[in-house]
């Protein structure tokens, strides 16, 4: 939990502000969502280099929300530790990209309850087949 001396100290920025920082020289990142604690800034120039997947897929997102891709390529626990050493605020969520965000989060929470019973589906279907094709073996 933070206080609220903590929570009025933290750096707000705008997607307007990020998008400007997105060069070799100067690289910024938007990376987190509503299950993991929120969308962050991060300022990432001086670990370019250092990146094991190279600079270039960090400067590909520069400047923009990098965190679909950062939670796709599966990032280690320690990966996650070292993006903390980089933070630079908080990204200041509009109320529209909030509500997309919310959006997501259920859809994407619907789409992993709902994988179970299209896996159900498909065994019932082949139990089915399976048993058709038993039956007409047998007369």
């Amino acid at each position: 939990e933070e206080t609220m001396s903590e929570a009025s100290d933290k750096k707000y920025y705008t997607l307007e502000e990020i998008s400007k920082h997105n060069s070799q020289e100067d690289c910024w990142l938007i990376i987190g969502n509503l299950r993991n604690g929120g969308p962050k800034v991060y300022d990432v120039t001086s670990y370019l280099d250092d990146h094991p997947g190279g600079a270039e897929v960090l400067l590909d997102v520069a400047g923009q929300d990098a965190d679909e891709f950062f939670e796709d390529i599966g990032h280690s626990k320690d990966a996650r530790e070292d993006l903390k050493k980089f933070y630079v605020g908080e990204y200041k969520v509009d109320e529209a990209t909030l509500q997309k965000m919310k959006e997501q989060a259920e859809s994407a929470a619907k789409a992993s309850q709902g994988g179970g019973s299209s896996v159900i589906f498909i065994l019932v279907a082949i139990l089915a087949i399976a048993f058709g094709y038993y039956k007409t073996q047998m007369s």
